[in-house]
């Protein structure tokens, strides 16, 4: 590094006793060279397909929810028969660059897709639900429309993405409704929401599948269950000008295959 400073005549690195970092000319030099990292890291890992047996690694980025309803069941089948094949998945509830980040793939909501991407749907459409504890509804009343949550203490959804508040989205015969709650509590993570809820501290908002036992079991009941109309599931999507590993289009395969069975 240090003759490549020489011949450029430019500090590439700060270096001190406890750190180095790069300069903005070195800023500079890394998003120059970028693409040609990444082209090498496709080749290097093309080399496995050489290999008798599919082996790579893939790094995938994802909520939790679909990572245990959609992508879990695919992963456990993959590398239980593949054992030269390794998975990292990263739980993140925002939108990340998997460019930048070094994945293979991230999982999202149709919705929420990136763009320039190859999206492939991996479950079934998605409903939201929104509930509450049967003590809340005994002592505060049911809401019959949307709008009756103006008089409701909601547990809100802050967004990790863009740190604002999430607006309920409803839907009934076409007509699409979006609703700003208000509430005592608000949470970025689904499971503190539904802790809540069945704590009686409110109506929450989330995934129907989060929630679905507890409906089973009486200890949350559905509301507004007609404003609560399927929408597109979970996508998994990659950048088109990447060139899959064998063990990423191994896995490919298999998400085809289980998504067809349904």
């Amino acid at each position: 590094m240090r003759r490549l400073e020489a011949k450029l005549g430019l500090r590439l690195l700060t270096r001190t006793t406890r750190s180095v970092a790069p300069t903005e000319a070195g800023e500079r030099l890394i998003e120059t060279l970028r693409p040609a990292f990444n082209e090498i890291d496709d080749k290097l890992a093309s080399l496995t397909e050489l290999r008798e047996r599919p082996a790579g690694t893939v790094r995938i980025t994802s909520s939790a929810h679909a990572a245990r309803a959609a992508l879990w069941p695919v992963i456990d089948r993959l590398t239980a028969e593949n054992p030269d094949i390794n998975v990292e998945i990263s739980i993140d509830s925002g939108l990340v660059d998997i460019v930048s980040g070094k994945y293979d793939a991230g999982v999202r909501l149709g919705e929420r897709l990136e763009q320039d991407m190859i999206a492939m749907p991996i479950s079934p459409r998605l409903r939201m639900a929104a509930f509450a504890a049967p003590s809340y509804l005994k002592q505060h009343g049911t809401p019959h429309t949307p709008y009756d949550l103006a008089n409701h203490n909601c547990i809100g959804l802050r967004m990790a993405t863009s740190g604002g508040l999430y607006a309920w989205e409803f839907e009934r015969d076409g007509k699409e409704l979006k609703v700003k709650t208000e509430g005592q509590l608000v949470f970025n993570d689904p499971d503190l929401i539904i802790a809540a809820a069945l704590a009686g501290r409110g109506i929450a908002f989330t995934i129907e599948g989060h929630v679905t036992r507890h409906f089973a079991d009486g200890s949350l009941v559905r509301v507004l269950d007609d404003w609560c109309e399927p929408f597109d599931g979970y996508y998994l999507y990659y950048p088109s000008r990447r060139q899959p590993s064998t063990a990423f289009r191994l896995m490919l395969d298999v998400l085809r295959y289980r998504t067809a069975e349904k």
